[in-house]
């Protein structure tokens, strides 16, 4: 009898727990039942939102992406800027290269000092000529690069740079000239310069012969 009593009082202690436990079960489901009812009502919302409307015809036709513009060789531009700066230095020296008279000139290992006369003299007509005027050290110096390659492409034998006098300056001095002859003197297109005559610009210019262009050979 008491092993009886015991169970019974054993049970009622858990009496709390289970209805807490079913309670809590059937919040659940109403919970379930409450968003089972809300999503039904949105689709029988939407389908009725809907009714009216058309699906639209399929054409068969594949929108193909247009194709990317093509890339500027961004990299390879700046490659050959650089190249054709640094291949003119500013650590020349060209003094040890030009002859030690009132005229300056110089005149590449091979070439008879009768050239130089004659490019004194005017014998080559001058086909192009260069401004550097107002340009500072790198500006000049690429300027420089680009038309001798230019000039040269073009057949032109004899040119003219024009560097200046000076006379703008704080020191009066041409400040482009030295390094103009340090310059044209790295210039493989470049056989002789000297100081230009009095009418091409005297003091302020120098005249340079340059390499003949090289003709292709013609397959027969």
């Amino acid at each position: 009898m008491s092993r009886r009593l015991a169970g019974l009082a054993g049970l009622k202690e858990l009496l709390p727990e289970l209805e807490a436990a079913a309670e809590k079960e059937a919040q659940a489901r109403r919970e379930a039942e409450r968003v089972r009812q809300k999503t039904s009502a949105d689709q029988a919302e939407f389908r009725l939102a809907m009714q009216d409307v058309a699906p639209l015809k399929t054409s068969g036709r594949r929108h193909l992406p247009s194709p990317p513009p093509r890339p500027i060789a961004a990299q390879r531009l700046r490659d050959e800027k650089a190249a054709l700066s640094e291949s003119l230095s500013d650590e020349f020296n060209a003094e040890s290269l030009l002859e030690t008279d009132d005229k300056l000139s110089w005149r590449r290992e091979g070439i008879g000092a009768d050239v130089v006369r004659k490019l004194r003299r005017g014998h080559w007509v001058i086909g192009a000529e260069l401004d550097l005027h107002g340009l500072r050290r790198d500006a000049a110096r690429e300027s420089l690069a680009q038309f001798i390659r230019e000039a040269q492409r073009r057949g032109q034998r004899c040119v003219r740079i024009i560097h200046g006098k000076g006379l703008g300056s704080v020191a009066r001095q041409p400040v482009l000239k030295a390094k103009v002859f340090g310059w044209l003197v790295q210039k493989e297109e470049v056989l002789a310069l000297c100081q230009a005559r009095a009418q091409d610009g005297g003091s302020g210019a120098l005249v340079v012969l340059l390499r003949p262009r090289s003709v292709p050979e013609q397959s027969s």
